[in-house]
């Protein structure tokens, strides 16, 4: 089982090649609009918030992975050179349909180089 490296508030970090390593293999999670249960919810993740990632052959990002607490609910993968070979933030919005009364969204980012990176949990009140 690989290790799985969670989200550490920077601004409790000294050193800012730690902030820099931390901020840019996190993923962050933005809900869009207020979910209804059985209408799409655009739910975007992005890995980085402060730093960007490098986009190189060897060290990039290579999925986004949106869980609804233990349940996978969509994935994407890339390529090097999908962000032009250059620092970035990658991005991803999935459309997704809440059929139940809450959402407890984790995503999980994948660096070639560093791991699997969780985010912070985000919890998502879905009305009728």
């Amino acid at each position: 089982m690989p290790k799985i490296n969670k989200y550490v508030d920077i601004d409790t970090v000294e050193r800012e090649a730690k902030k820099d390593l931390i901020d840019r293999h996190s993923p962050f999670i933005t809900v869009e609009g207020v979910a209804k249960k059985g209408e799409m919810l655009p739910v975007t993740v992005k890995m980085g918030n402060e730093y960007t990632h490098p986009d190189d052959f060897d060290h990039y990002i290579e999925s986004i992975t949106l869980f609804d607490g233990d349940t996978k609910l969509a994935m994407a993968t890339f390529v090097p050179g999908t962000l032009g070979n250059e620092k970035s933030h990658a991005q991803v919005t999935f459309n997704i349909r809440p059929t139940k009364s809450k959402l407890n969204l984790v995503a999980h980012g994948y660096c070639t180089k560093h791991g699997i990176w969780e985010s912070t949990p985000v919890v998502v009140e879905v009305t009728e």
